[in-house]
């Protein structure tokens, strides 16, 4: 089966809430899933264990708790259902970031280890991006080094 060719490109900045020093610039393909997104984060922040995820849809202007509230949620396939599920959540594997009608300034919320809750914060630079040649979604900046997924055992006794 061949790969559907990259038509436009989605770009993100990509922030730790906790410090702003730390962020990557994401570039994705309007055609690929959120799943395709998470995927790049986690290669971007040096993650090494996966767990479950979501993203949260600010609606364009929202910020903060009244953007999560109000927000639209897609998670990872094995988080729907459950008994936390309200059975409005989108699967992400199944979503594409053309599906989401993205504009330029528009914040996503990315929740990754529902028990560690590493949060990210994510800016929609740009939605019509042409491709260059080569593999997507790619890391095309990178500030900061990635906090390490989980304290030290020193750190916590």
């Amino acid at each position: 089966m061949a790969k559907t060719p990259v038509t436009t490109i989605h770009t993100f900045k990509v922030e730790l809430p906790g410090n702003k020093k730390i962020w990557r610039r994401i570039a994705v393909g309007g055609n690929q899933t959120l799943d395709h997104l998470h995927k790049a984060i986690f290669k971007a922040f040096d993650r090494c264990d996966e767990h479950l995820y979501s993203f949260y849809v600010a609606r364009p202007g929202k910020r903060g708790r009244e953007a999560l509230r109000d927000a639209d949620e897609y998670s990872h396939p094995g988080a729907l259902g459950g008994p936390l599920d309200n059975g409005r959540r989108g699967n992400a594997r199944k979503t594409r970031l053309d599906d989401l009608g993205l504009s330029v300034g528009q914040r996503v919320y990315y929740l990754f280890d529902f028990g560690d809750q590493w949060w990210h914060e994510l800016t929609v630079e740009q939605t019509d991006g042409q491709p260059e040649p080569g593999r997507y979604p790619r890391i095309l900046e990178s500030r900061g080094d990635s906090p390490p997924q989980y304290a030290d055992a020193d750190e916590e006794e």
